[in-house]
């Protein structure tokens, strides 16, 4: 395992969704694990199942959710590259998004097992 991450999967399966910022309820605000307000729009992360419930539509993949166990600092330096070089390095592509506590990879819902085996594989290189 890359030293430290301790990648924790989440049974839950989400997906990446996308509206004008006057289309945004207060229940979707509640109910998404993550929201940026970009130039284009607001972007949320959600449940499949909140996604459904709101009525969103997704053109995304459905995504998993691995939280690192390790506790990030914000200013911390290399974790992301770490990360995404150990998928990378298995073809699987991942969005990175960084909480207080905790990094969280999103996958491709088919591709979460590789992905778990590759940051639980032993890394020798520059392992933060």
């Amino acid at each position: 395992m890359i030293a430290g991450l301790t990648p924790l999967p989440d049974p839950e399966v989400y997906v990446f969704c996308t509206m004008s910022a006057a289309a945004l309820t207060p229940r979707m605000t509640t109910c998404a694990r993550a929201l940026l307000r970009e130039e284009e729009g607001v972007s949320l992360i959600l449940s499949v199942q909140d996604a459904t419930d709101l009525g969103l539509a997704s053109t995304a993949p459905p995504m998993a959710r691995i939280t690192l166990g390790v506790h990030s600092a914000l200013d911390g330096v290399g974790l992301t590259a770490v990360v995404a070089k150990a998928l990378a390095d298995h073809s699987i592509p991942c969005n990175m998004v960084a909480g207080y506590h905790h990094d969280h990879v999103f996958v491709a819902l088919d591709q979460a097992e590789d992905a778990l085996t590759a940051l639980r594989e032993p890394q020798t290189r520059g392992a933060p």
